[in-house]
């Protein structure tokens, strides 16, 4: 078994040094598909980044009446903090709200003496809640309604929840990251079918020339196995070399474009995340790179094996 092991792998680099320029083709063509594979990595990290920086911004906000009493919004925070579909929990005193407003208008005289002029604090305390998914906000609302029976004094202290006048945001922020997640989906699949034809056809063109050699073998009890390694091997060979290409060719592209995909996606640098994610996308690559060679080479090859 080891020396048959030895031989189909002979023979699989003599096929591809003696192919020559015929190994060009599917090399390029897998460089071009492995090249849209991993143009869906990086567009997809940066579409998770941009969604999350958006998720982020989205929160749902509970503002509580004048008699609330910081004990019983602590005691509102706390179940919050215990609920699954909770991120974070923001307690926002009435003070600090107060302070918030005179940094944002601390240009603006007019709005900074008329709030000098009130005898009392105007601002309510508050919770800023963020869920971990924006399809959670609904569910969070719905349990601090049913919180509303907290009271001081017989008076509910949660005075409004902002939850419906942001719901349409919320809805149409879920929409696109379901969307998003549905269309990268698609696009690997068509993109990874597309590539196995590709592939498959270039591949085949150079099993053809060998194929009167694979007749004999056949003829002469040579099994399956032994005649389809040798082009197994080429195949992953193309794959390989092929990935070799396309991340060499991704350092100096990523690297050009850190800068502007920084300043357009918010703050998300592709070449960074390349190199900090270097290995997985190797692996990612070049796992792609052998696979399609490999399944294309079996197919290609089974057509010229009597079964």
């Amino acid at each position: 078994m080891w020396t048959d092991f030895k031989r189909i792998v002979r023979t699989g680099f003599v096929h591809f040094i003696r192919n020559g320029i015929v190994s060009i083709a599917p090399i390029l063509i897998m460089t071009v598909t492995l090249f849209v594979v991993g143009s869906l990595i990086f567009m997809n990290a940066l579409l998770d980044t941009t969604l999350e920086q958006i998720q982020n911004r989205v929160d749902v906000n509970i503002y509580f009446n004048s008699a609330a009493d910081d004990g019983d919004v602590l005691a509102i925070k706390n179940s919050l903090d215990a609920l699954a579909e909770v991120a974070s929990v923001e307690y926002v005193s009435r003070e600090q709200a107060r302070d918030d407003f005179r940094e944002r208008h601390k240009d603006d005289y007019l709005a900074l003496q008329a709030l000098e002029e009130l005898d009392e604090n105007p601002f309510p305390a508050a919770l800023n809640v963020r869920a971990k998914e924006t399809s959670q906000y609904e569910s969070i609302a719905r349990f601090l309604e049913s919180r509303n029976a907290l009271s001081t004094g017989g008076e509910i202290i949660i005075d409004k929840i902002n939850y419906y006048q942001n719901k349409t945001v919320i809805d149409r922020l879920t929409k696109v990251i379901n969307g998003a997640e549905k269309l990268g989906f698609a696009v690997t699949a068509v993109m990874a079918l597309i590539s196995v034809v590709i592939v498959f056809n270039t591949i085949l063109l150079t099993i053809y020339v060998s194929r009167e050699e694979i007749s004999v073998m056949n003829l002469v009890g040579a099994t399956p196995r032994y005649i389809r390694g040798p082009f197994i091997i080429e195949g992953m060979l193309y794959g390989i070399i092929a990935s070799i290409i396309v991340m060499i060719f991704f350092y100096p592209a990523t690297n050009w474009l850190g800068a502007i995909t920084e300043e357009f996606f918010g703050g998300a640098n592709i070449f960074d995340y390349y190199i900090g994610n270097f290995g997985r996308i190797l692996g990612i690559i070049t796992g792609s790179g052998i696979l399609l060679g490999t399944l294309s080479s079996v197919l290609a090859v089974a057509k010229y094996l009597h079964r």
